[in-house]
Formats: C-alpha cells, sequence, structure tokens
C-alpha cells in the first residue's frame, strides 16, 4: 500500500485522476450490489468527488443519497465508500471542484458545472479506514 492522504493512498488517486470514469454501484437490501453506473470523477487536493447532472431521487443518485454507502472502481481499484452529500453548501470547495472538471474534461465539463449539477457534489470517502 502507498502513502495515505485523506483517507485514500497516493497509488488510489493516481488511479481516480487517470481514469476517465468511476463506475459507483449501491448494495440492494439484501447486499447485493446494484448495476455498475459510470459517472465522472475529479479530485480536489485528497478528496475524491463526482456529480451528477440534476438532483434527484432516482437512480444511482438517489439510491446513493438513501444509502450513504456506495461500492467504486476504476481501473487499478475498487473500494467501498462513504459518501458525503456536499451539495453547493461551501462556495470556495465547489468552485474548486467546477475547475477540476473543466481541467480533466475540457468542452464536456459545461453539463457539470451548471448550478443544478454543482448541488449534487458528493465526496468519496474510502470505508473503513
Amino acid at each position: 500500500m502507498g502513502e495515505r492522504t485523506g483517507g485514500w493512498e497516493r497509488d488510489e488517486l493516481a488511479a481516480v485522476d487517470a481514469a476517465a470514469e468511476l463506475e459507483i454501484a449501491v448494495r440492494r437490501d439484501d447486499g447485493a450490489l446494484r448495476a455498475w453506473t459510470p459517472v465522472w470523477v475529479v479530485r480536489v487536493d485528497e478528496q475524491v468527488l463526482v456529480r451528477s447532472w440534476y438532483r434527484r431521487g432516482t437512480g444511482w443518485f438517489g439510491a446513493v443519497l438513501r444509502s450513504r454507502h456506495a461500492r467504486v472502481r476504476v481501473p487499478g481499484l475498487e473500494a467501498d465508500v462513504t459518501v458525503d452529500d456536499l451539495g453547493d453548501a461551501d462556495p470556495v470547495l465547489s468552485a474548486a471542484v467546477d475547475t477540476a472538471y473543466r481541467a480533466k474534461y475540457r468542452a464536456g465539463a459545461g453539463s457539470m458545472v451548471t448550478p443544478e449539477a454543482v448541488s449534487t457534489t458528493l465526496r468519496l470517502v474510502p470505508s473503513g479506514r
């Protein structure tokens, strides 16, 4: 294992940085994973963050809001995470996440930096560390 920063190992953060998408799945009540859903992922310092296009109570986003736990994977990493709903409560962090989306996804980032998308900001924290 590599050096740990903010709950994530440095090599795990590098895997997140290198991935175009992160796949996320929420456990059903019986413990089985729901289908994997690809989402765009960014990193701000040692934080791993994802957004949806808009806030909704259905699909992967609604399921993760209800459970606050998920499993995520990118090439070279698969981990259980706790999910923090940050929304748009911290304008400084929201701006940093916007900047990270623009830097990573360039012209495609427009839909991820709208006020609706900003309100869906979720932080993924490794579980059990």
